[in-house]
């Protein structure tokens, strides 16, 4: 099946890059994600997360340094096929020439330190994606595995905020707490994207978002981008067939526009089921046209509705 765009918002391949020992342009036995196996499952459009994990918060800058390097000298090695991308101007030009288009994000408000400068500074990088907090509390505000105590958006979270949408960069409020996510809704200018979360009225897990949340983003034109990892999409049997009944709950309550993919490819230690790596990524769209969902509906899915997010979004 041939689509304009299919685009994964969310995965941690720069990370993995690090860990194992293998190239991002040759195809590897191990990990979810490297160039040949995006060029296979037709992905066009990719979030790279440098992934701040929690060891690394005493140095969360220059460990962002270190993994923007990895996305420099690795992912956009080979300028033939794939290249960054700043705005949806240039997600145009480079889909259009058959590349890929790359984007790069961080994942954990860590590595700003505190400090908005230092978002500018990221943003003059070529990060043009922030998710807020990971699971723990930083600078910014709550995540949501804080649980029952978590709180929301601290003074500096407000101010993240702000300067994001004065910049052009899409908010990403995956693992934010749920009133971290209800002051961004409240204050922010744009719409902003759940990159890596499911339905938690499918799947009862707190990374998850709630019906109230998914009809937020829906109706302020957002995004929830769907995640492959095994426990986000059902406790028992999770595969191809159980993600599909979480497009299927939403696109019954809220419509197709607000959904997106999310893989987080490389940042799964288990895999689901139909769902390996990324070349099996046109498995969904096939799925998705058996279950008699229209073209303009799939080619949405697929990555029609990211694109539209983010040339809203993205100066």
């Amino acid at each position: 099946m041939k689509l304009p765009w299919i685009a994964d918002g969310h995965c941690d391949t720069i990370t993995a890059l690090l860990k194992q020992n293998r190239s991002f342009c040759d195809k590897s036995a191990i990990g979810q994600l490297d160039l040949p196996r995006m060029q296979t499952g037709g992905i066009n459009i990719q979030f790279f997360a440098a992934f701040i994990a929690p060891k690394y918060k005493d140095m969360a800058i220059k460990r962002c340094l270190q993994l923007i390097d990895v996305f420099y000298e690795q992912i956009l090695n080979d300028q033939n096929s794939i290249e960054l991308a700043l705005n949806a101007e240039d997600i145009h030009r480079i889909t259009g020439t058959g590349k890929i288009a790359a984007l790069l994000a961080i994942e954990g408000g860590e590595a700003l330190a505190g400090d908005v400068s230092t978002l500018r500074i990221f943003y003059r990088l070529g990060v043009r994606s922030l998710t807020l907090t990971w699971n723990g509390r930083n600078e910014i505000g709550d995540g949501m595995g804080e649980g029952i105590t978590a709180g929301g958006l601290s003074q500096f979270g407000r101010l993240v905020v702000q300067t994001m949408n004065e910049l052009g960069m899409l908010i990403d409020v995956a693992h934010l707490s749920p009133k971290g996510f209800w002051e961004v809704a409240k204050m922010s200018s744009m719409p902003f994207a759940a990159t890596h979360a499911n339905c938690r009225s499918v799947c009862e897990h707190p990374r998850n978002l709630d019906d109230a949340q998914i009809e937020y983003l829906a109706k302020s034109g957002g995004i929830i981008g769907l995640s492959f990892v095994p426990e986000f999409i059902d406790q028992f049997n999770p595969c191809l067939a159980t993600l599909l009944k979480h497009i299927e709950y939403i696109a019954s309550h809220f419509g197709t526009e607000c959904i997106g993919l999310g893989s987080d490819f490389d940042g799964m230690d288990k895999v689901t089921h139909g769902l390996d790596d990324a070349s099996c990524t046109l498995r969904l769209a096939e799925e998705l046209i058996k279950h008699n969902y229209s073209i303009d509906q799939v080619s949405g899915i697929m990555g029609g509705n990211w694109l539209r997010l983010l040339t809203r979004v993205l100066k």
